[in-house]
């Protein structure tokens, strides 16, 4: 089994002075590939930007000129949480490029799985507008790539805090892509209800499972045994990929979910199963959220193991999941039914 690693110096450069979104979290997780000696087991990838057509296959122009006038202003806000700086539209270019890379890796059979440690996240970021520290969303683009090279179903899943906006309405009417997404709710961005399943022949290949407020291990874990795995058997996909948000954990300083380190590796495990089972372990993993660096640092090594075949170093400071949690017994079930997925025996 190979484990390819996408990442670059480059994403450290783009910054904001007291933004959450920070170098720092990349760096945490780096330092600790290399110090549990996952890192040497990985094959690094060459640094590539994306394209202007890998871009404009999910991403309309206006996108890549709003990040280039902020930046020739010296910088500045697209939205209330979304900066840009002098270096962001290189290192945008160059996360989206670092997904690719991975995903193309993975497709060319020269990994079979891959982590994209990049930043600035992507799944907020739609066709037309950069919001919710995105500017461009990678794995869309990734996603968009991979159907474009011949594959006929790509999944997405989705384990951050938020509801991955950009992603699901880039491909709400495309039957091919099955996006999978967990997310606290109520939460910005507002949506993923579970209603919304898709649009036109796409109904159903969009599956969302809103968590209240509170849940821990035991509710995440069910929505990804109970829908997830369910989903991807059904759809059969030829490639899986992740947007992996941390910001689940109950370390971390944004989300309103109690998920700890154990919990997020017993879903990892799940879905990389999942991929071996279905489409030949064919699984790339690109960072989207959180905000805690003992919790990046710790579930991306977790991560690595599981990618590399082997059994993760537990978390030296797990935090105990709280004794009353919300039950997400309704709204498991409810997903399912929108799903068209059968009653558990």
């Amino acid at each position: 089994m190979t484990t390819a690693l996408a990442t670059d110096p480059l994403y450290l450069e783009h910054r904001s002075d007291g933004h959450p979104e920070r170098p720092e979290r990349l760096r945490a997780i780096l330092d600790q590939l290399e110090r549990t000696g996952l890192r040497e087991r990985m094959v690094e990838l060459a640094p590539r930007d994306a394209s202007d057509d890998e871009i404009r296959r999910v991403h309309g122009g206006a996108v890549l000129e709003r990040a280039r006038e902020l930046a020739e202003a010296g910088g500045g806000w697209a939205d209330v949480d979304t900066f840009v700086n002098v270096e962001s539209p290189a290192v945008a270019r160059r996360a989206a490029g670092g997904v690719l890379a991975a995903t193309h890796a993975v497709l060319r059979g020269e990994a079979t799985n891959a982590f994209a440690a990049v930043r600035p996240p992507g799944h907020h970021a739609t066709a037309r507008q950069l919001m919710g520290f995105c500017l461009l969303n990678n794995v869309a683009i990734a996603a968009g790539a991979a159907l474009d090279a011949g594959l006929q179903r790509v999944a997405i899943v989705d384990w951050d805090v938020h509801h991955g906006n950009g992603t699901q309405a880039i491909f709400d009417a495309d039957p091919r892509v099955l996006y999978f997404s967990t997310h606290a709710a109520p939460y910005y961005p507002g949506t993923g209800r579970v209603e919304d399943s898709g649009i036109g022949w796409a109904q159903g290949t969009k599956v969302n499972v809103p968590l209240p407020h509170g849940t821990s291990d035991a509710g995440f874990v069910a929505a990804y045994e109970q829908v997830c795995v369910p989903a991807l058997e059904r759809f059969r996909p030829q490639l899986v990929l992740v947007s992996s948000g941390w910001d689940a954990h109950a370390r971390d300083p944004l989300a309103p979910l109690m998920v700890t380190t154990a919990g997020y590796t017993r879903v990892a495990r799940l879905v990389r199963d999942a991929a071996s089972q279905l489409c030949d372990g064919r699984l790339v993993v690109a960072l989207e959220g959180g905000y805690d660096e003992h919790a990046l640092a710790w579930c991306a090594s977790a991560l690595g193991a599981l990618l590399l075949g082997d059994e993760p170093e537990p978390d030296p400071e797990p935090v105990v999941p709280p004794l009353r949690v919300p039950s997400v017994e309704a709204v498991i079930e409810a997903a399912r039914r929108v799903a068209g997925l059968a009653s558990p025996e």
